[in-house]
């Protein structure tokens, strides 16, 4: 039924489109308009594309990716931009029918998750994490791809390809902004790896959804967690609970975490059940909540 609504809705947008659209989506003062669907992408192309482009954000709500679902104006936004950056994971199959009869023929879309090719990793359950029924069909790959430095770093250069395509006239600032802009991502994967070489704990335990996996493998972490990252559970059992706790005291852990969003229950629960119970509960921000009024405040 989902599918069939976006569908409808899809052609209605479609005949408004090119009945009030027909010029295309470029402002009024001649910049290309840019949607992407979370944070980071808005983030990395803005500091791309400089002053050249309109970009907008559509996950600015503070819903993350795997709640979201598109609204009208959203899929107008999509149909009428000139460029179109999203994660394309599971979480993004609605993309499918937003895609279609694109005002502009020449609009590009870019799939994170594509682009990655063999990088991206698929979902795992380590020892002690709460799984769920696995449904027949194609394997659930982990859509949090931004949450590592050399990740964005490959993602930034495939965003400013496509940039000077776009834009073959402003194709030396857009470089020069993407080259800038890699080489900080470069300096703070130094940052990572020094503070991850120095580090005398290398496991890390969430109370939570665990979304890092591709920060912990650039660096070679090991961690628990009560779910996988892009679970859509939200009450860990008595066991899973245990586990983590027993891990915690087994390991000398003095820190349980969450991420963005959580309420904490579940890592006050594990801590609790710890010996000690005097661990520190600490939020590490996995960028999937951010609002637009978060992103205006810097």
């Amino acid at each position: 039924m989902k599918r069939l609504l976006l569908i409808l809705l899809c052609v209605l947008l479609t005949l408004g489109a090119f009945s009030g659209c027909a010029a295309g989506n470029t402002t009024a003062d001649g910049k290309i308009k840019i949607v992407a669907t979370t944070f980071p992408l808005y983030d990395w192309v803005r500091q791309i594309a400089g002053q050249d482009a309109q970009i907008v954000m559509l996950l600015d709500k503070g819903v993350d990716l795997h709640s979201y679902q598109p609204t009208a104006d959203d899929i107008a936004q999509i149909k009428t931009c000139d460029m179109f950056l999203y994660v394309g994971g599971e979480s993004d199959r609605w993309t499918g029918d937003a895609l279609q009869d694109a005002v502009k023929p020449d609009r590009i879309a870019l799939s994170m998750m594509e682009t990655l090719g063999d990088a991206a990793r698929r979902e795992e359950v380590v020892e002690g994490m709460e799984s769920e029924e696995e449904e027949e069909g194609e394997p659930e790959y982990d859509e949090h791809v931004w949450l590592s430095v050399k990740n964005a770093a490959r993602l930034c250069r495939a965003i400013a390809d496509a940039l000077k395509k776009i834009l073959p006239d402003r194709k030396d600032s857009i470089e020069k902004n993407a080259a800038a802009y890699i080489e900080k991502l470069s300096a703070l994967d130094a940052d990572y790896q020094a503070a991850a070489d120095g580090a005398k704990v290398r496991t890390l335990l969430f109370g939570d959804r665990f979304p890092f996996r591709y920060l912990t493998e650039d660096y070679g972490l090991s961690y628990y967690a009560a779910f996988s990252g892009c679970s859509a559970e939200t009450e860990a059992s008595f066991k899973t609970v245990v586990f983590l706790a027993g891990k915690a005291d087994e390991l000398g852990l003095r820190t349980i975490l969450t991420i963005d969003s959580s309420d904490g229950a579940i890592a006050r629960t594990i801590r609790n059940t710890t010996k000690t119970k005097d661990q520190d509960i600490l939020t590490l921000d996995s960028m999937q909540s951010m609002t637009a009024a978060g992103v205006a405040a810097g």
